[in-house]
């Protein structure tokens, strides 16, 4: 019998996340519309996952474009403090600059390069760094 896949909510995520995209400057991304889940049980090997709520959908239920990041707990919780905040940052940069619930592809603005950079400018701080780690563990 397979193992099914629950979510719960992940407050801590969504507060690290409000904290990336205040210190990162992300002003397109509405964090009121930034929805967080942590999973459990998965079988994927991916640390995290982003979902959109595109246009059609906000025409068929009546609200507005959302996104929502979901961590998958036994992959996630492993990784050092540094990764934790590179695959947030890494998720976020999917959100376009029109916050219309599209993503945006890995290429040109999604890469491993202007992940690392991101993460550079944050670990600069190290007040931002150490708020990130209550949140998200060592």
């Amino acid at each position: 019998m397979p193992r099914g896949v629950s979510y719960s909510r992940a407050p801590e995520v969504c507060e690290a996340l409000r904290i990336i995209v205040e210190e990162l400057g992300f002003k397109h991304i509405d964090v009121a519309r930034l929805y967080c889940v942590r999973s459990r049980g998965s079988r994927s090997r991916a640390y995290a996952r982003i979902y959109g709520t595109p246009g059609a959908w906000k025409a068929a239920l009546g609200y507005n474009p959302g996104y929502v990041i979901e961590v998958l707990s036994e992959n996630f919780e492993r990784l050092s403090l540094e990764l934790k905040v590179k695959t947030l940052i890494h998720e976020l940069l999917h959100i376009p600059s029109t916050f219309s619930g599209g993503l945006r592809p890995h290429g040109r603005l999604v890469n491993g390069r202007v992940v690392h950079g991101l993460y550079r400018r944050l670990a600069r701080r190290e007040e931002v760094i150490d708020r990130l780690s209550r949140l998200l563990g060592p």
